[in-house]
């Protein structure tokens, strides 16, 4: 005997897309296997920021993400555009120095890898997982220096609020460079190594030498780290092609620079949370458990 049934259809007039896997997805501390697993998939592979602390997205024991934050730059025009108190003047000292220092330390980290497995691209993972992240490490700012951030909204989409894109303080010296020792474009690494390896091995060293040199001479990197003997060790393991991408990359890059301010207490935010986590609050709202 079959009984009458009522049959309900409801339409949602402001539907939302959900990805069903997205509900057990975690964020959580991960460690440099993490980075190792996927840092291939990372367009800057080579290096590892100054102290870096690894966090992974986690989806039923495997490692889909990984997020590497790291110790921030001492110096940093876009950021003494945002906090003009922190940018040095005139009648500094060694103390005033030291201070600054220890307060950027004490108060800001800097998202400086980040990686989604390509299966799970474009569901919305990775603005999620940067504001959880910058809220569980506990520091009152994170910063990103990020050139995608030109083209792909996932910082704004995680509360960062960026500076207008400024040429590199080198541009210029850079252009110069470049114009004056190479037919190839500047932009172009490829055509530049290769109008380089055209020549007789003694001009190829030459130029080599000469790409060295001036590097040396203008990256702020370097200026900023110890100097002497080490710093003539690092000019003399450089190859050709380091030297030529690290004068790209203090001349040429562009990145924009984006801050986010947390608005949880230290201390009150989990070391492991749901990435779904991230909706239950505004990106610059205290997070909701």
């Amino acid at each position: 005997m079959f009984l009458d049934t009522e049959t309900i259809i409801e339409r949602n007039d402001n539907p939302e897309p959900v990805f069903s896997l997205a509900r057990d997805m975690w964020v959580e501390r991960g460690t440099k296997a993490d980075w190792d697993l996927l840092h291939d998939l990372h367009y800057k592979a080579e290096k590892l920021p100054i102290g870096p602390r690894f966090w992974r997205l986690e989806l039923y024991g495997e490692t889909i993400g990984v997020l590497v934050t790291g110790a921030p730059k001492g110096m940093l025009r876009e950021r003494h555009i945002v906090f003009p108190n922190l940018k040095p003047g005139a009648g500094e000292t060694k103390l005033t120095n030291t201070n600054r220092y220890n307060y950027i330390n004490a108060n800001f980290r800097v998202i400086s890898r980040f990686v989604i497995d390509t299966m799970y691209r474009g569901i919305g993972a990775g603005y999620r997982m940067m504001n959880l992240v910058s809220r569980m490490e506990g520091n009152t700012f994170m910063e990103i220096q990020s050139s995608m951030s030109k083209f792909n909204v996932f910082g704004q989409k995680a509360g960062f609020r960026f500076v207008k894109p400024m040429n590199a303080n080198k541009y210029e010296q850079v252009m110069r460079f470049f114009r004056s020792h190479f037919n190839a474009s500047p932009q172009d690494f490829e055509a530049i190594v290769a109008e380089v390896e055209a020549k007789s091995p003694e001009e190829q060293q030459r130029i080599r030498d000469l790409c060295v040199d001036f590097y040396m001479r203008n990256s702020a990197l370097e200026n900023t780290s110890n100097g002497g003997a080490a710093m003539e060790r690092r000019a003399a393991q450089m190859t050709l092609r380091d030297a030529i991408k690290g004068i790209q990359q203090i001349g040429l890059a562009s990145p924009m620079y984006g801050i986010w301010k947390c608005p949880d207490p230290k201390g009150t935010v989990p070391d492991r949370l749901p990435l779904l986590a991230f909706d239950n609050q505004g990106p610059n709202e205290r997070l909701k458990l």
